[in-house]
């Protein structure tokens, strides 16, 4: 941050990207957590064949990162694991529970490291220490004592390894409940849900060699720059040799426009950069499934236009024009086309310019960005996701992709962009709620016993469950449930009704001093850090968000001898709880290699685990629709038709106030990652030394009679009576549709209702949320 300019204050940033900004922050990070020891030189072997995977995001690594990627979010993980700072007993002896509820999220970031597991005592409203076995005691002794194992609700963050969340999913489903709430829930869940039900697989349909021969990509709801750098890279090589690159995001963000790169060292000698997008379309929030079914529409019409050119051209005895839509690939491969184009005939252009904010020219531009790419990557991010419709739009994008047969091709496909490193890994091991019968009946073979049928809860769900006394026992398995949430206040509630609350972390965060009558506090290794078991080193495995699984070892020593890693956690945990049945979880402890086996054994695409992510860069799992091969009841692609959604809470609140009405969005800013606050700029979007702003539009804030720089509340709207607000927002105008707003969470979490999901997948509508703004006090 400039110094000679105070803190929290408003100024354009005028470079690209990256560059010499990033390696300046590197720089203050470091010494910010004061990373020393020789942990910094672990920076190097992040994502190499021999060191450790990044902790942070779930882009994939070029042939395991073959030479040094540059990653300003990477190294930020990474500093936060290697620092020196410290929070030991006599920090908390010094500091009552409600004294640190007090600070900010960024000073509880600022802390250190948790060195040894802490117990709360409701006496002195402190945390104290407590001996490992004694807690494990304690919450086999709750588990024990509920009379529904449905009482209980078990979280996972997506920094928790493969061999971990299987060995955690297993002790659950022994314990006797389906209940896993996890990071799916409140990200990709309209991904998974939406998919399966068109092409037969929850995942993307790429990997990173699509990049290197995609002539076309649609960029969806995402902001690489901050959330996941390194997919820059890839960018900037489709970007050098010709291919069209679009922006379709409410944002207009500094990293889809110029990237220095790092990693070159003349771009940043030479202080220049490449240009990323060559097309920049800016939907109104909730605007996307609109905006893709009138690319749809306008895709056929288009093929419309040179199937009668052909006719005319045959009675000319000339030769017409080439058909735009893939015939062979809907012949041979689909399902539903000839009902889904005459939903598309039928669809009025007036509702779809109106529904998704964007002019019908721009649309029309659109279209032939889309038609005239041969091989197109269409990716995503949580601008899809996060709205009531988000598996409606992902459908309708699933359906676009398959009129030229854009999936199942090399240089197409869909590419969902996940957030954490191993989100998807943790689905792929059993973290889901709603499991399938066969899944559970192959874990109940090989494990010999019989897991639970019901669908347990997800995470609004489970919010829920607390709050009616129905989940007593919260298990965190890391993640910061408590601002990751929406309906902040309900959230606290339900977290304070519980009988019991624990958490597996690796730095103090505010889920942990939100805590039920009985609380743990359970330190863990990072990802950086050597795990031993019986003196040899262990290593984990992720899946990145092109499935791909690759072996990651820690190098760091442990910040602190009594941390034990997550696998080890749920190894004494579940002995503790359920004794050596069905399963000698000990002895599966001691040597994650096992783990691995038996994972191959539940899972026929681990076959030879062990082997196979011995090599450099792991292996890919096979993703069925890469290959054609489409998993849906009738053995075919679908296409499925879905209309336009006219009555929305969004309508129905601009019905009641009118023009005032404004469609709020949460974001993260450049210096966080999740609810993680590393520092308090967005230099980006030139924000600095603060967090309490409201991206607008100039002429709402003329509309609503406000000026740039003052102080609003926001208020958001909802029809059950409860008053839902987040007070004292500085007003930024910004490059943003009319009508919207911007603004970061986790201070907006307390906005979004827990009603408030995304239909058939239970995703809070964070990007989506119907707002009022007044004047601050």
């Amino acid at each position: 941050m400039d110094k000679s300019k105070p803190a929290g204050h408003i100024a354009p940033y005028p470079h690209a990207a990256a560059g010499w900004g990033a390696l300046k922050q590197v720089a203050i990070n470091l010494v910010r957590e004061k990373v020393g020891g020789g942990n910094y030189k672990t920076l190097l072997a992040q994502n190499q064949p021999d060191g450790f995977d990044c902790p942070g995001c779930a882009w994939p690594d070029r042939e395991h990162a073959s030479t040094f990627e540059f990653c300003e979010n990477g190294v930020k993980a990474v500093a936060a694991e290697a620092t020196s700072k410290r929070v030991r007993a006599d920090f908390f002896a010094a500091h009552t529970v409600s004294e640190l509820l007090a600070q900010s999220d960024y000073a509880l970031e600022q802390h250190g490291r948790l060195t040894e597991p802490m117990l709360y005592d409701a006496a002195s409203d402190r945390y104290l220490p407590v001996a490992w076995d004694a807690a494990f005691a304690l919450v086999a002794r709750h588990l024990k004592a509920l009379p529904d194992p449905n009482q209980a609700a078990f979280y996972t963050s997506g920094r928790t390894g493969n061999e971990a969340a299987f060995l955690y999913q297993l002790f659950v489903r022994a314990y006797g409940t389906n209940n896993f709430p996890d990071c799916s829930n409140m990200c990709h869940e309209p991904t998974s849900r939406g998919l399966p039900a068109t092409v037969g697989a929850g995942k993307g349909t790429v990997t990173l060699e699509d990049f290197e021969h995609a002539d076309t990509l649609l960029i969806f709801g995402q902001n690489p720059a901050t959330n996941h750098p390194r997919m820059l890279g890839e960018l900037r090589e489709c970007a050098k040799r010709g291919a069209a690159i679009v922006s379709i995001n409410p944002l207009r963000e500094r990293g889809l426009e110029r990237f220095t790169s790092p990693s070159h060292p003349l771009e940043m000698l030479s202080n220049s950069s490449t240009a990323i997008g060559s097309l920049f379309i800016q939907p109104k929030l909730g605007g996307d499934f609109a905006l893709i079914k009138a690319l749809a529409k306008r895709t056929l019409e288009l093929d419309d236009a040179a199937v009668a050119a052909v006719a005319a051209a045959g009675r000319a005895g000339l030769a017409g024009a080439a058909r735009v839509l893939d015939v062979d690939f809907i012949a041979e491969h689909s399902n539903g086309f000839a009902a889904f184009a005459a939903d598309l005939r039928r669809q009025d252009w007036g509702q779809l310019v109106e529904e998704s904010g964007v002019a019908r020219e721009q649309i029309e531009q659109l279209a032939q960005v889309y038609v005239k790419g041969e091989r197109v990557i269409a990716t995503w991010g949580m601008g899809l996701t996060q709205h009531k419709g988000a598996v409606a739009t992902i459908r309708m994008l699933s359906n676009l992709m398959m009129m030229r047969g854009n999936i199942g091709r090399l240089g197409a496909g869909l590419c969902p962009v996940r957030g954490h490193s191993n989100v998807q890994g943790d689905r792929t091991m059993g973290i889901e709620e709603q499991p399938t019968a066969a899944f559970l009946d192959r874990l109940g073979q090989v494990f010999g016993f019989a897991p639970p049928r019901a669908h347990g809860y997800d995470v609004v769900a489970t919010i829920e469950a607390m709050l009616a006394g129905r989940v007593k026992v919260f298990f965190g398995m890391g993640g910061n449930f408590a601002m990751a949430t929406p309906d902040t206040p309900q959230t606290f509630a339900a977290l304070r009704a519980c009988e019991l609350t624990v958490h597996v972390a690796t730095k103090l965060n505010r889920s942990h001093l939100v805590h039920g009558r009985a609380a743990l506090l359970l330190p863990t290794l990072g990802r950086t850090e050597i795990d031993l078991q019986h003196g040899v080193a262990q290593g984990v495995t992720v899946e990145d968000s092109m499935s791909m699984v690759h072996l990651s070892y820690g190098m760091n020593t442990p910040a602190s001898p009594q941390l034990l890693s997550e696998t080890a956690i749920v190894a004494r945990l579940a002995e503790a709880t359920l004794g050596k049945a069905p399963v000698d979880w000990a002895w599966y402890g001691a040597d994650y290699a096992r783990i691995r086996d038996a994972i191959e054994r539940v899972f026929d695409d681990f076959h030879d685990f062990n082997a196979r992510v011995a090599k450099p860069g792991g292996f890919h799992l096979k993703v069925a629709s890469r290959a054609r091969e489409w998993r849906t009841a009738s053995g075919r692609a679908e296409f499925l038709v879905c209309a336009v959604d006219t009555d929305t809470p969004i309508h129905r609140a601009k019905a009641k106030h009118g023009a005032r009405l404004m469609t709020l969005m949460t974001a993260r800013s450049h210096d966080q990652y999740n609810t993680t606050i590393y520092g308090m700029d967005d230099r980006y979007r030139g924000v600095f030394g603060m967090r309490r702003v409201v991206f607008i539009h100039r002429d709402d804030l003329a509309l609503l009679g406000f000026a740039a720089g003052q102080m609003v509340d926001i208020v958001s709207v909802w029809d059950d009576a409860v008053e839902r607000r987040a007070d004292g927002f500085m007003l930024v105008e910004y490059d943003i549709p009319r009508g919207c707003l911007g603004a970061y969470f986790p201070e907006t979490n307390a906005l979004i209702p827990l009603a408030s999901v995304a239909d058939g997948a239970g995703t809070p509508t964070s990007k989506s949320i119907p707002v009022l703004l007044r004047a601050a006090a």
